[in-house]
């Protein structure tokens, strides 16, 4: 199955233009084949996958539109996000096996986007704050985890609060933020407005690690109080050697 880029757009065009019932939907599918001719011939053929390849299109979000589609179809109501979630994290929930299978190849198969990549970034996540996490006993600093912050009330914190403030490169830190990603002008001024802002307004100047390094000029808020750095300090000045 092979689709131009014109006839994709034809088609997504009609998907958000056409209301979400199932009379508009038996039109859909009568105008556009594709798909289910594919499985008809093979239901174990990569139909879905090789669709969304074929007009550049993320596998597993091209499967959560096919998703929401034949759940809508199924159901007089729009699918719950949650239901359609818990169908992409584990397909077998998917009461049309084909689709499921179809499901299946794209969540596997995509590099970007979808539940199998969340949980590896999760993972990845995780074990940099554990690195970092070790690197702060190693340094004998005292330190309060997100978690210990969340359960003295805290909505929104950061991986650590240093109960004993330090200065890294002239720069006092109250805090450190573990981000296991590289540090790209979209992502940080997302960051920035969600995240970094609201821990310097609650809990003071802090420290970013951005473990796979970031573009330069995004460290430019040093002296308004958020430093970003691509690895632990090596130059952390403690209390203890201030005093000396």
């Amino acid at each position: 199955m092979i689709l131009t880029k014109a006839q994709y757009d034809e088609i997504a065009q009609c998907l958000v233009s056409v209301p979400p019932t199932r009379q508009s939907l038996r039109k859909l599918k009568q105008r556009f084949p594709r798909y289910l001719n594919g499985v008809a011939k093979n239901g174990a053929a990569p139909v879905l996958l090789e669709l969304a390849n074929e007009v550049d299109y993320a596998p597993s979000l091209m499967a959560r539109i096919i998703l929401e589609r034949f759940l809508q179809e199924h159901a007089e109501t729009l699918p719950c996000k949650s239901v359609i979630n818990s169908m992409l994290r584990d397909p077998s929930q998917i009461p049309d096996g084909v689709l499921a299978n179809q499901v299946y190849q794209c969540i596997v198969n995509d590099c970007c986007y979808g539940p199998l990549v969340d949980c590896i970034k999760h993972a990845i996540g995780h074990e940099h704050e554990v690195l970092l996490r070790d690197l702060l006993l190693e340094r004998n600093l005292s330190f309060l985890g997100e978690g210990q912050l969340r359960a003295k009330g805290y909505d929104k914190t950061p991986d650590f609060i240093l109960q004993v403030p330090v200065a890294v490169e002239g720069h006092i830190i109250h805090w450190i933020e573990s981000k296991a990603s590289f540090g790209d002008e979209c992502s940080h001024h997302d960051y920035l407005h969600d995240q970094f802002w609201s821990y310097w307004n609650r809990f003071g100047p802090g420290l970013v690690i951005y473990w796979y390094g970031f573009i330069q000029e995004l460290d430019c808020n040093r002296e308004r109080g958020i430093l970003l750095k691509a690895s632990f300090p090596t130059d952390i000045v403690t209390l203890g050697h201030s005093v000396a």
